[in-house]
């Protein structure tokens, strides 16, 4: 299964995540995970939140271009050599184009967040060694 992600292609100057953040938390979204990928005049902000339909609208009304991508939220045992284990069972057939991570309710476990070049290829792998992937449900 896959969840939704948004991204924000934001100019690198301050105050803008800032500006981010609470127009989302006046609009009563609340984020789970974030991620930044940035250069030295612009990045992208990756963001898992309760509502990515009602954060996109958000972002646009306030001017900002705003993208959303299917990911994979996948349960990673949390020792050392989960997120290995996990990767492993990928093998060679899919490429991680990205990823992040943080913990979800259950602290046995942290969440990844994959964008591999192919989910359905990704879950079938991921389930076959033994991975339990999220729905959004299941994050928040």
């Amino acid at each position: 299964m896959t969840i939704k992600q948004i991204s924000v292609f934001v100019e690198n100057r301050a105050g803008i995540l800032a500006n981010i953040t609470s127009a989302l938390g006046n609009a009563g979204i609340d984020i789970l995970a974030l991620s930044v990928a940035d250069t030295t005049d612009f990045g992208v902000l990756r963001l898992i939140v309760n509502d990515p339909v009602l954060a996109a609208q958000t972002l646009h009304s306030v001017g900002y271009p705003v993208s959303t991508t299917e990911v994979i939220a996948v349960a990673i045992a949390h020792r050392p050599g989960g997120l290995s284990a996990a990767l492993a069972a990928l093998g060679t057939e899919v490429v991680v184009e990205y990823c992040y991570a943080f913990m979800g309710r259950d602290p046995k476990n942290a969440v990844v967040i994959l964008r591999p070049d192919n989910n359905q290829r990704a879950i079938a792998l991921l389930e076959k060694g033994g991975f339990n992937t999220l729905s959004e449900d299941q994050l928040f």
